[in-house]
């Protein structure tokens, strides 16, 4: 349990990392959209990367949309994408096939292993 408590505490941080760095450059700001970590299963026969564009094209529309959207692509400890999803794009990825979960990106302070109770 912890090791997977780990691999998705790593997860989170890549993809805040990322988010962060794409806030800017991406030029959507629809206000109701938000960074979205998009769980699903493992393709058999695909790039994972070409999966998750696909899949993200399949509600934006386009493959154009799909990775201007995408912010990050997991390949290794899980399969899955972040992007900028509505509410709206958020509940038909959820009706895709393959989509496991999709839950919205937090932004978590670690603490620094100091404790003031010394």
């Amino acid at each position: 349990m912890k090791k997977k408590a780990l691999v998705l505490l790593l997860l989170v941080v890549v993809s805040v990392s990322k988010s962060n760095m794409a806030d800017g450059e991406d030029g959507n700001s629809k206000m109701d959209s938000a960074v979205h970590i998009v769980y699903t299963e493992r393709p058999e026969g695909e790039e994972p990367e070409a999966y998750h564009i696909r899949t993200l094209a399949s509600v934006l529309g386009s493959e154009e949309a799909a990775r201007d959207a995408l912010i990050y692509s997991y390949k290794s400890a899980a399969s899955g994408f972040s992007a900028k999803l509505t509410p709206q794009q958020v509940s038909e990825i959820l009706k895709q096939p393959g989509v496991l979960q999709v839950v919205p990106d937090r932004t978590l302070q670690l603490h620094s292993g100091r404790s003031i109770l010394h």
